[in-house]
């Protein structure tokens, strides 16, 4: 099953996880001194707020979240055949996890991310990544 993700800088991270708290009746899946996601199923979503990122405050990507390699394959798959550039991920260590991805950009240059999570990690990420992910939260 497929999972909408949305990635927010927050200039006030603290406010921030009051408001989304609030918003969905619930508190952060993952809460850390930088960074609070949100991981729901109504709405089906992934909301990840935090205080670091290359950006300034507001939207630092969108992405889709899957939970098999097949969906992350078929998804890669439709893009590739559409000439859609794209930027491979391996073994990412980014956000709080151990993910595989796959980054593009929409004719805007709004970033997107395709990932699937395998494992929560203790560390926000590393400071490696491919050149197109330097606008989302591990570049």
């Amino acid at each position: 099953m497929k999972r909408m993700h949305i990635h927010i800088v927050a200039d006030d991270l603290e406010a921030s996880t009051a408001f989304y708290t609030a918003l969905f009746g619930q508190g952060p899946t993952v809460s850390k001194p930088d960074y609070a996601k949100w991981r729901i199923d109504n709405p089906r979503v992934n909301l990840a707020v935090s205080a670091t990122g290359s950006k300034s405050a507001g939207i630092e990507h969108v992405g889709i979240e899957v939970d098999t390699d097949e969906e992350r394959a078929e998804i890669e798959t439709r893009l590739r055949s559409s000439e859609v550039k794209m930027v491979d991920e391996a073994d990412a260590h980014c956000c709080y996890a151990h993910s595989q991805k796959h980054w593009t950009a929409d004719p805007q240059n709004v970033v997107w991310e395709i990932f699937q999570t395998e494992a929560a990690i203790e560390v926000y990420g590393d400071e490696t990544g491919p050149e197109m992910a330097t606008a989302t939260c591990c570049g």
